[in-house]
């Protein structure tokens, strides 16, 4: 990888380093429309904007209400409960399929409720984004697995594999850009 591409790497790793998931106490306490979820939504979720499509839309939410993922709005309104669903199941549905965010949701929250579940995802995406930034920006090798509870288990993994796959996601990114660049210069 040539200084440039590994330089692009290693302030994404910052990035990932630095990542912050709003935890429940930190939504909003107040109703919003369409329009304001969907900005809060992607403001939150700017790790996954590749520029190229749009982390979430009108569509995408309105079809998260038929398919029973989310509650329904209240008069077109959209509460805390549906901001915290809406991040979750966008981070989510990039490693799952929709009926499996559904299902890991809906288990998640029965063994811990959905305030504690939803928080527990957030700090355990953090964690996996913070490992994979260190492998980075210090080539360290993984520390050895913690002990986990099987009930936080599917937690865990998933948030591994979507920290895991953006950063792949990354580098395939800055070598095709890189190589296009190059390709220009001669």
């Amino acid at each position: 990888m040539d200084e440039k591409s590994l330089d692009e790497l290693k302030r994404f790793a910052q990035n990932l380093l630095s990542y912050h998931l709003p935890r429940w106490e930190e939504l909003p306490d107040f109703d919003i429309y369409m329009d304001q979820i969907i900005a809060l939504i992607e403001r939150y979720l700017n790790i996954l904007d590749d520029g190229k499509e749009r982390i979430i839309t009108n569509s995408m939410i309105n079809n998260y209400v038929k398919l029973k993922l989310i509650p329904k709005p209240n008069k077109k309104k959209y509460n805390k409960e549906h901001i915290a669903y809406l991040i979750a199941i966008t981070l989510l549905k990039q490693i799952l399929t929709i009926s499996e965010v559904r299902d890991g949701i809906a288990y998640q929250a029965k063994i811990s409720g959905t305030h504690n579940a939803y928080n527990l995802y957030c700090e355990e995406q953090e964690k996996a984004f913070a490992g994979c930034a260190a492998q980075i920006l210090k080539n360290e090798i993984l520390p050895e697995p913690e002990d986990i509870p099987y009930d936080a288990m599917v937690v865990k993994m998933a948030a591994q594999a979507l920290a895991q796959k953006l950063v792949a996601q990354k580098i395939v990114y800055i070598q095709r850009d890189g190589k296009k660049e190059g390709q220009e210069h001669e």
